[in-house]
């Protein structure tokens, strides 16, 4: 096993929904309910704030009910012995609650409410979530704090930072079908350890490892396998 200083993993709503969180673009998902752009776009809010609001305090208590699954903890793990970037498409929280550290949110998080004014007026969002009227310190309604159809993607200049750093690049539980959070997978350096978890894919880039297994039972077994040759590397 090669040098690893540096690990990323990049992961998608695959990993969460197998903590029974709906995913929003598979069959029998979220956008088969509704109309993405009543619900996650700025049009929406502006046509229908109320209906916005209900619709993420809904996935807030969905949220608050789920727990980190085996994969969330088997990334988190990896931090024992490398240094680990987690760069995400989910808004959930399921990383952070699983014991990782350094976890970027290219789409917002479903436990943050922000200001309709000034994205950088951000706030702990309340169990409850958010009602209106509920305003933020420069008077104005306060929303979700995720990215909606039409709003550029957060941290993302972060994210292609850390994967071209990457000695081993990750990637679980993604359709690589949402863009440019896609294009991730074009960045990591050429010497660079590829993987892709995700029992179904159907367009997985050439140069990358693909293990077709849902992320609680494939990423388990390859952080164990890494752990195990680099205590081994150690020994040595």
């Amino acid at each position: 096993m090669k040098d690893i200083e540096h690990i990323v993993v990049f992961t998608g709503a695959g990993i969460s929904a197998e903590s029974g969180l709906s995913t929003f673009r598979d069959n029998g998902g979220l956008w088969d309910k509704y109309d993405v752009y009543e619900i996650a776009s700025p049009q929406g809010w502006t046509h229908n704030p109320e209906l916005v609001l209900r619709f993420y305090n809904e996935r807030l208590q969905s949220l608050l009910r789920a727990k980190p699954n085996a994969a969330h903890y088997a990334i988190a793990s990896l931090e024992e012995c490398f240094k680990v970037s987690v760069v995400t498409q989910n808004v959930d929280d399921l990383h952070e609650r699983a014991g990782s550290l350094n976890v970027i949110h290219l789409h917002g998080e479903l436990r943050k409410a922000r200001s309709t004014v000034d994205p950088n007026l951000e706030y702990p969002m309340k169990e409850t979530g958010i009602r209106m009227g509920e305003l933020c310190e420069k008077g104005s309604q306060l929303r979700p704090g995720v990215v909606w159809f039409g709003e550029a993607v957060r941290n993302f200049e972060q994210a292609c930072t850390a994967v071209e750093s990457a000695d081993i690049f990750l990637v679980v539980g993604t359709s690589l079908a949402v863009y440019p959070a896609a294009s991730l997978v074009d960045m990591a350096r050429g010497s660079a350890g590829k993987y892709i978890i995700n029992p179904e894919l159907t367009n997985k880039p050439r140069e990358y490892e693909w293990i077709k297994a849902k992320a609680a039972e494939g990423v388990p077994a390859l952080v164990k396998e890494w752990k195990q040759k680099n205590k081994k590397k150690i020994i040595k």
